[in-house]
């Protein structure tokens, strides 16, 4: 981070107000975006696509407007080459840096001649609206077909911003396509920008191929085919909502007046790029993160105003709920409800349609499948491993235990390829209305059935070298028999539900495991870890975890 994006300010208490030192100065981030140049010799500035599509701040040339008229470019590129020729359907979130992006993006989009929806009225547009429009858009075509950009850093800091490309299947794209895009992008900067086609941004507008979509309309409408939406009107508890001044401000109050649901507080419709609204995260920063109990800390105070209260991130696609009889849900325990749930309350899902989760998502989900009768597929940390399955319907739910959760449509068809936000925090109520308990009471119900786990994540520092032996770390190499006093019963190196390499390794037991995996973006290795015996069991295991990590890292 550059000094111009630092603090001078004592440390900040997390769950606290945002201090006003500590608030991003918008001018100096905007300037910084159309003024900043990358320099593609430098890691940190050149296009770098992670799980969710190219991320940085315009502080530190991480993402500027350089980064944008590349990568846009290099997307018409992509496009021209797999005959992509469909309308692609542009969103964006509420950080500072989502409005110039949108402006550059939309500058080299109809340079190229593509078919651009933007929204109507200039309306901030959530991920799993974009998805949802690619999906509807493509139902039934073989040709033609869209696909879609989100602008967005999610929960990230104010001073971030994001660029994420989702093909025509409607979710992330896939490591083929990115890779390609993140290639093609570097070069257009190491050449100073030669062969971007570009047009002025009030041209681009103008335009015969920029056109106008009613996402939220089109969105809002369309709810009640994935939920049960007379049901949550008729819930007999009150709800609040709080956006957290993100991309879905304006969707909740057209949610609560199209369907009547007169218990429906929207609790804020303020957008401010600060964000000064928010509580300090864990670390004493601004994010976005619904599930964060720091980050939460007003809306968690409100939990007897409400018998459930939920948010979710800036662009939507990850939710938080406060349940009235337990307080803000942990991510793996409200997605091991919904799956509780849902299985047990759509009867025209696909028979077979398996459960998906991630290989760090909590073991109670396998716990919760076994006892629906549901196959389990398990697969690396990224969305973009759900998506064929919830095309085909192979798969009926996808979740990770980031809060980011999708299931198909009360017809056993596809929703959205990406994660939505939206509905899983609206089926919190779908929940409460169906049985009369809410996620917290259910999950409550699912301990004394299943097993109480407990979990945690440590990091712990690497050097490259060792992050490197980390990612590619075999089951032979890990020598430990035993974990926590269990016989370790399995070491997984790929993941179990498609055999794709999870980037380290996972250790089971019966009763606990832990996941070691490096740090994408830091000179760390992260550590996850759960137990169903309890906290002293899972401190064993994540204690045992770094020897036994750090052993196979230091064996010849």
């Amino acid at each position: 981070m550059s000094p111009a994006s630092k603090t001078s300010a004592p440390a900040a208490l997390p769950g606290q107000p945002a201090p006003h030192d500590l608030l991003v100065n918008v001018p100096r981030l905007i300037s910084a975006y159309y003024s900043g140049r990358p320099d593609p010799s430098v890691a940190a500035q050149r296009v770098a696509f992670g799980t969710s599509g190219h991320r940085g701040s315009s502080f530190d040339n991480g993402f500027n407007e350089w980064h944008v008229l590349a990568i846009s470019q290099a997307i018409c590129d992509y496009r021209r080459q797999k005959g992509i020729d469909g309308p692609l359907f542009l969103g964006i979130d509420t950080h500072a840096l989502s409005t110039p992006a949108f402006n550059s993006a939309v500058e080299v989009l109809a340079a190229n001649g593509v078919e651009l929806m933007l929204s109507q009225d200039d309306e901030y547009t959530p991920t799993p609206a974009v998805s949802h429009a690619i999906l509807v858009y493509n139902r039934g075509r073989t040709t033609g077909l869209a696909d879609g950009i989100v602008i967005t850093p999610s929960h990230n800091p104010p001073e971030s911003g994001g660029f994420k490309y989702n093909p025509p299947n409607g979710g992330p794209a896939g490591t083929d396509i990115t890779s390609a895009v993140e290639a093609a992008a570097n070069g257009f900067l190491a050449n100073g920008l030669q062969g971007v086609k570009r047009l002025p941004l009030a041209q681009a507008l103008q335009a015969s191929t920029t056109h106008r979509h009613d996402y939220l309309n089109t969105y809002v409408e369309d709810l009640a085919q994935v939920l049960d939406m007379d049901a949550i009107r008729d819930v007999r508890i009150d709800l609040g909502v709080d956006p957290l001044g993100g991309a879905g401000v304006h969707y909740w109050p057209a949610i609560a007046e199209r369907y009547k649901l007169s218990r429906l507080t929207v609790l804020s419709q303020e957008v401010d790029p600060t964000f000064r609204f928010m509580s300090l995260d864990w670390d004493g920063r601004i994010r976005m993160d619904p599930s964060s109990p720091d980050a939460m800390h007003q809306l968690i105070a409100l939990k007897d105003r409400f018998g459930i209260a939920f948010a979710c991130d800036t662009d939507h696609d990850r939710h938080g709920v406060v349940a009235g009889s337990s307080g803000l849900m942990q991510p793996n325990s409200y997605l091991a409800v919904m799956i509780d749930y849902l299985y047990t309350h759509r009867p025209d899902w696909p028979a077979a349609a398996a459960v998906g989760k991630t290989v760090v998502s909590s073991r109670m989900i396998d716990r919760v499948a076994e006892r629906l009768g549901r196959r389990l597929y398990e697969v690396p940390v990224g969305f973009k491993w759900f998506v064929d399955g919830l095309v085909d319907g192979s798969l009926a739910f996808g979740g990770e235990e980031s809060a980011g959760a999708t299931f198909l449509r009360r017809d056993g068809t596809a929703w959205t390829t990406d994660k939505d936000g939206i509905v899983p925090a609206l089926l919190s109520a779908e929940i409460a209305a169906r049985t009369g308990r809410d996620p917290g009471e259910r999950y409550a119900e699912l301990t004394q059935a299943l097993g109480r786990p407990v979990s945690d994540r440590v990091d712990a520092a690497a050097t490259v070298e060792q992050k490197k032996r980390l990612s590619s770390l075999s089951p032979a190499q890990i020598r430990s028999t035993e974990l926590a006093g269990e016989k370790i019963v399995e070491v997984l190196s790929h993941a179990p539900g498609n055999g794709a390499a999870i980037g380290g390794v996972k250790v089971i037991t019966e009763n606990g495991w832990f996941a070691a995996r490096p740090s994408g973006t830091e000179n760390i290795y992260k550590i996850y870890g759960e137990s169903f015996q309890g906290q002293e069991h899972l401190a064993r295991i994540l204690e045992e975890a770094q020897q036994v990590v750090d052993g196979a890292l230091a064996a010849p």
